[in-house]
């Protein structure tokens, strides 16, 4: 046991393998079932708390999320963090996807920027903790370090998430010891839809298999009440977390802890559902039913339901394909009816990234766009012009700075530059104008942001990121293929598709990239993306083939999604990757997505302008 103060975060882990936490709301509601111990059933519906999250359920025993309508599986955790940190004030960092709306840090992140904003920093660099992300609070925007794209960023308050103090013991303590006090039975739940439950069950009892005893796992010490529920094994090390008064915490090696996440398996996870007491008087475990048995019983319970006309919440009927097989399906109708949830069986709607086998007679080549694969090769060294002579193309001087900070080191125009890193040939104190958007910046500044760039002769203003000159990027080799399928996109049904394939090989990072000399990863390859073959999708391919010619499509840096360094990932222009569905939000239909791309190529200086520049 540990003696502390701490504010408990309840977190999921998603597919990319990153802890993100339930809102505030959320953990309230999960921390107040896992204190009522085993009398609260052992499972908690998030529903309850957030009506957005109704299809989720929490085994607190596994310690897994399950969601009824697809099954898929995820493990949850149970966090400390130092009450001073930004969980404990009720401060959420948010930043603006692109659909407009706002998504919370990772709770490391948040409190990383929480404490830089307590102490009043201009910024804060969040590359010690694996994301190439630079926080400006002075104009509250996040600004990716190798691309220079800006978003929004945004601090609002909360709840304060659920405050613990006590002994804090050091594994998962669900359910109680066996010497703990026992609860007293629970009667049978009487109502209709758990008789129905029990009558299926009889009715199934003579062909059902008889239930095999299984050996107790040891049982870890009981939950201590009302202090705080267990804690689990001590976060891995590397994990930022809150910095403070949490010394108990601490000493243990490291400033967070979390509940431990054994692997699920529901064929065993039987017991007793909610509400249903032990003894003679108890259900007997799922485990005695068979695969058709413990179908007939959801279908059943789904009909009586559905007639009743009792609201219901979906349960997908899963193929055997899927993570959760449909007599599991079942099983989870049962475990959400008992819970208070009624249930009814549907069909979800399927993933379709690719489309049908196409021979290659079928393929045609694109008209009016010459060949059918671009190839890239690795970047030849300019010579000649220094950084000073290339800024000099786009600067006016300027005599007497305006009484404002440069955007770039936030110190006073009037004032020598603020930059502290390698010095460049130009004086601290000299300021410039750029001649078409009239922003001004310290030269010193402009010329250690260009050093800092790709070094291609051109600059983008940071300030309203107005491109000057031809930008490139630093996209490693790879080879571009683009044909026709005679296979029409959801919501372009009057077109074939133009099928665009990327493939990019692991390599060794040259002088351009965050890390020469060390080897990346590109995952994912050969990627297949999607356009309607109407007459904007092909400007679209035709803006895109440009792009591919000046390296913007890819870059070498850190996964956003995964948080892997030193791999290939999208470079801020969207593609379509999912043809013929859209549960990802990276397929069709989708309306807007030709104009919104046309933006994004825009923004990487790529306009229709651009297709006559590389024909002459």
């Amino acid at each position: 046991m540990l003696l502390a103060s701490a504010v408990v975060v309840w977190e999921w882990l998603n597919e990319h393998g990153r802890w993100r936490p339930y809102s505030p709301a959320v953990s309230h509601h999960i921390e107040a079932v896992a204190r009522a111990g085993p009398r609260a059933g052992g499972s908690v519906v998030l529903g309850q708390a957030d009506s957005r999250l109704a299809p989720y359920i929490i085994d607190l025993q596994s310690m897994h999320q399950f969601r009824q309508d697809t099954g898929t599986i995820r493990p949850v955790r149970r966090s400390y963090y130092d009450p001073s940190s930004a969980p404990g004030k009720g401060v959420v960092w948010e930043w603006e996807n692109d659909s407009g709306t706002w998504t919370p840090y990772d709770m490391d992140v948040g409190i990383t920027i929480q404490r830089a904003y307590e102490k009043q920093h201009p910024w804060v660099d969040l590359s010690a903790i694996g994301f190439c992300y630079v926080i400006d609070f002075a104009t509250m925007g996040q600004i990716n370090r190798q691309t220079q794209r800006k978003r929004r960023v945004r601090r609002r308050l909360d709840m304060v998430y659920p405050l613990v103090s006590g002994t804090l013991p050091k594994s998962q303590s669900w359910p109680a010891s066996p010497g703990a006090a026992a609860a007293p039975p629970v009667p049978a739940c009487t109502c209709p839809q758990c008789l129905l439950v029990m009558s299926v069950k009889a009715a199934a009892g003579p062909g059902a298999a008889a239930p095999q005893p299984r050996k107790a796992a040891p049982a870890p010490p009981a939950v201590p009440k009302p202090p705080l529920p267990a804690a689990g094994p001590k976060a891995p090390d590397g994990v930022a977390a809150a910095r403070g008064s949490l010394k108990p915490l601490a000493a243990q090696g490291g400033q967070r802890q979390a509940a431990s996440t054994p692997a699920l398996s529901l064929a065993s996870a039987s017991g007793s559902p909610p509400g249903v007491g032990s003894g003679k008087g108890a259900r007997p475990g799922l485990g005695t039913l068979n695969r058709s048995h413990l179908q007939r019983l959801a279908i059943a319970q789904s009909r009586v339901l559905i007639a009743s006309g009792v609201p219901t919440v979906p349960v997908k009927n899963l193929t055997g394909s899927s993570p959760v097989n449909p007599a599991l399906a079942g099983i989870t109708g049962i475990l959400m009816s008992a819970a208070g949830l009624p249930v009814c069986l549907t069909r979800p709607p399927k993933l379709v990234l690719h489309p049908p086998p196409v021979s290659k007679s079928e393929i045609q080549s694109i008209p009016g766009i010459s060949h059918s694969c671009r190839k890239t090769t690795k970047k030849q060294a300019k010579k000649g012009k220094t950084p000073e002579e290339v800024l000099k193309k786009y600067l006016q001087k300027v005599r007497h700075p305006p009484d404002e900070d440069c955007t770039i080191c936030m110190e006073r125009l009037s004032a020598p530059s603020g930059y502290k890193g390698p010095q460049p040939a130009v004086k601290p104190d000299l300021v410039g104008k750029l001649v078409k958007c009239s922003h001004v910046f310290h030269l010193h500044c402009l010329v250690a942001m260009y050093n800092n760039g790709n070094k291609d002769g051109s600059l983008q203003c940071p300030t309203c990121k107005t491109i000057y000159g031809v930008k490139t990027g630093t996209q490693p080799p790879g080879k571009m293929e683009y044909h026709i399928i005679p296979h029409a996109l959801p919501g372009h049904a009057d077109c074939k598709t133009i099928r665009i394939i990327y493939n990019i090989p692991p390599g060794v990072q040259g002088p351009e990239h965050p890390n020469p000399g060390k080897s990346f990863t590109a995952r994912g390859f050969p990627r297949h993306c999607y356009l309607p073959d109407s007459e904007k999708g092909r400007k679209v391919l035709k803006l895109l083939l440009v792009a591919w010619d000046r390296r913007l499509i890819f870059a070498i840096g850190t996964s956003s999604t995964t948080g892997e360094s030193d791999t290939v990932i999208w470079n801020e222009i969207h593609h379509k990757t999912e043809f013929g569905s859209n549960l990802t939000g990276h397929g069709y239909p989708d309306i807007n997505y030709l104009d919104n791309v046309l933006a994004e190529l825009a923004a990487q200086g790529i306009t229709e302008e651009s297709l006559a520049q590389e024909k002459d």
